[in-house]
């Protein structure tokens, strides 16, 4: 494994060791959540809460996939898909997973990526809160932006680090990997000291990040979390102030995980197109991460868009409320599991089994169900409204035909067969949004 201290500075070292225990991706609720990103399997398991689900047929691998991807018709010019959110970077600072080659387990590498055809991606900067707080949250989330650049700077010819929406059509041009960043949460800044805040912020943004997620899964000094304790507050005066800041920087404001209330305190601060990096639909799967109808309308109102999260548990309620009285009712047994596999995606494996073994009718959605939040963005807020958020390596439950990215074909097929336009959402959306940013 190659030292975190390459990427930080020296006195970090000690504080960043202890690394290779971390949980790795940042879902939901990081509770759950241990030990190293293993296999896929389809229905696989939840990184950020217990694992779910099962279907009687597994989805085809994504070797299976055809190798040209979903934008390579020779009758058509190259398809721009750019997804806002991936947790692949903690594999890769804490388990020194180099993926610029095929490695095992988990959503993403870039073969795969050339496989299902996805151009590049925003690699999320997580900082697990309850790991790393004040300044260690700030030096983690330079470990993990050294991460993505020593991907780029060890693999020249794959790969490149990419600001701004020209430089992502010329990533494309070239055959490389575009590699972009968002923070996820503003407690990465790691202070609640405005003049603090405001340059760590920039020193971000000259890093290359170029986006940031107010807040995650929990409250921080910007805002209030749509899972937090207090879900009904908003944005902080820090949090304006960073918003703000952010317009001017040409940083996108990214309006996923927030509170309703957060989520109107930005639209009312912010003069620049927000976006959800990683959402989905309220009013098809009940469950407060999820954006409502007129948080919608609004994100597309200000030129902004949704971005659609991939997680079983998000886009089926009824599934989630399904698995959630499984485990109630057989807790011993599935509290036996957790002892057994270490290993989150092992275990959800074991837990989407022994759920289908008690429950024969419980099924994972599949893939029309997530192409039922693609197509109900649309509907409300128009073909500029929809983007790709997956989520890859920060859960580990996908709808079934949906395997990791390498299958990204197939979800390109269920958005066609839905009569959706599949340049705006796989890519363009986002790269217009991102353009958006560019001060005057």
């Amino acid at each position: 494994m190659v030292s975190p201290a390459r990427f930080a500075p020296l006195a970090l070292l000690s504080l960043l060791t202890p690394l290779a225990l971390a949980p790795l991706g940042c879902g939901e609720d990081a509770t759950h959540r241990a030990g190293p990103v293993s296999p896929s399997v389809t229905p696989g398991a939840e990184a950020s809460e217990s694992a779910e689900g099962s279907s009687e047929e597994p989805s085809p691998s994504s070797e299976d996939v055809a190798p040209e991807g979903p934008g390579a018709s020779s009758a058509e010019a190259p398809l721009i898909a750019i997804d806002t959110h991936v947790d692949t970077t903690q594999r890769m600072l804490d388990h020194d997973d180099d993926i610029a080659d095929a490695v095992p387990g988990g959503h993403l590498d870039l073969p795969r990526m050339r496989r299902g055809g996805l151009t590049g991606a925003f690699f999320s900067i997580w900082v697990n809160p309850r790991r790393f707080e004040g300044e260690a949250a700030y030096q983690r989330a330079l470990a993990l932006i050294g991460a993505v650049e020593k991907l780029a700077h060890d693999h020249p010819d794959q790969a490149v680090i990419c600001r701004d929406a020209d430089e992502v059509r010329a990533a494309a041009r070239s055959g490389k990997a575009a590699l972009l960043m968002g923070v996820e949460g503003g407690h990465a800044l790691g202070t609640d000291d405005e003049e603090l805040a405001l340059s760590r912020l920039h020193h971000l943004y000259e890093r290359g990040v170029r986006y940031m997620t107010i807040t995650w899964s929990t409250d921080n000094p910007l805002g209030h979390s749509s899972s937090g304790n207090a879900r009904s507050q908003g944005l902080t005066p820090l949090g304006r102030r960073v918003v703000a800041e952010m317009n001017e920087l040409g940083m996108i404001v990214d309006v996923s995980h927030v509170s309703d209330r957060t989520f109107r305190d930005i639209m009312d601060v912010t003069e620049r197109p927000v976006f959800a990096s990683h959402s989905s639909v309220r009013s098809l799967s009940n469950h407060p991460r999820n954006m409502t109808d007129r948080m919608i309308q609004r994100v597309a109102a200000g030129g902004g868009a949704v971005c659609i999260n991939y997680y079983s548990l998000f886009i089926d309620i009824e599934y989630r409320d399904r698995r959630r009285a499984l485990e109630a009712e057989h807790a011993d047994r599935f509290d036996a599991l957790a002892e057994e596999h270490e290993d989150y995606t092992e275990r959800g494996a074991a837990e989407a089994a022994l759920a289908l073994e008690l429950d024969p009718e419980i099924r994972p959605p599949d893939l029309a169900v997530l192409g039922a939040h693609f197509d109900k963005v649309v509907e409300l807020g128009g073909p500029s409204a929809a983007c790709l958020g997956s989520d890859f390596d920060g859960i580990s439950e996908l709808p079934t035909g949906l395997r990791d990215v390498g299958d990204l074909g197939n979800l390109r097929a269920e958005l066609e067969r839905r009569g959706l336009p599949i340049a705006p959402i796989f890519g363009e959306n986002v790269l217009r949004i991102l353009a958006a940013q560019s001060p005057e």
